[in-house]
């Protein structure tokens, strides 16, 4: 069986526009697709905010202006952040989804309500609501978010540097890694392969 890894971060524009790739990567080949949150440390990837200079300052904006491009193309409103957000609530929010087979409407919800800032992924209530929302038992996502949610969360993101993910989306085929949006191909070429 091969095991096939999709990393992503709810605070990415980019892994929002990999998105329903990943969907339809699972639906087309036919193989479970994992979802994992990498949780990304913004200082570390992007520089702190308070340190940043004018050429990293350039670069984030370029970023946020290719995302609004590719999303116009998908029909999909990416509207940067006000502030830099810890993903993690939301990102424990999914494993809890996906223990209830909720993984499909939690991710397009909170992609689709962070990116038109109606949610802020840093905020138990917030993601608390949108499990409801989508029809999930909320009753023990409290506990989730601060036991073994956030046991499991860790491990995930542990897992992930040891395998050399460094950014998302990235997708991992039995190990070997694919990172970005515009790799993608590469990834259906695999499981092609893969498929014989």
């Amino acid at each position: 069986m091969t095991d096939i890894i999709h990393f992503t971060d709810f605070k990415s524009p980019f892994a929002y526009l990999a998105m329903e790739d990943a969907f339809r990567l699972e639906d087309e080949s036919g193989q479970k697709i994992r979802w994992v949150h990498y949780t990304l440390e913004i200082p570390e990837f992007l520089g702190a905010v308070e340190t940043r200079s004018e050429n990293d300052w350039r670069k984030v904006k370029y970023a946020y202006m290719d995302a609004r491009r590719l999303a116009n193309r998908k029909g999909l409103t990416v509207l940067g952040p006000k502030k830099i957000f810890n993903s993690r609530p939301a990102g424990i929010g999914m494993t809890y989804a996906i223990e209830q087979d909720l993984l499909r409407p939690y991710a397009s919800t909170v992609f689709e309500r962070f990116f038109k800032r109606d949610l802020n992924v840093d905020v138990p209530d917030e993601i608390r609501r949108v499990l409801s929302d989508i029809g999930a038992d909320v009753t023990g996502f409290d506990d989730w978010l601060t036991g073994d949610g956030l046991k499991r969360h860790e491990q995930e993101r542990q897992e992930a540097i040891d395998m050399g993910v460094f950014g998302v989306p990235t997708f991992a085929i039995d190990g070997e890694l694919f990172w970005g949006g515009d790799r993608i191909w590469m990834v259906e070429e695999k499981l092609k392969d893969l498929a014989g």
